[in-house]
């Protein structure tokens, strides 16, 4: 497939974490934005968070319930001091 190069000017912050997350994934920057602009424009993003809103809606009640009794029922960890 033929390649059409790009240019785009981005704050320093933004552009090491570019190729930091490239270099996590193995993939050249290049690539790495290829693969975010294929991905935003199948809306794998958009569907992966709406998944998590609707994992949430259903099941906040047990985080919540959890997170009370962690709270009434401290470890001895934060007792021993």
């Amino acid at each position: 497939m033929a390649k059409t190069q790009l240019g785009a000017r981005v704050d320093d912050e933004v552009a090491e974490l570019a190729r930091a997350r490239a270099k996590d994934r193995g993939l050249s920057v290049g690539d790495y934005i290829a693969q975010l602009v294929r991905e935003d424009a199948d809306g794998l993003r958009a569907r992966a968070l709406d998944a998590a809103r609707r994992f949430l809606d259903e099941h906040q009640s047990v985080f919540d319930d959890a997170e009370a009794t962690d709270t009434k029922h401290p470890s001895q960890e934060q007792h021993a001091a």
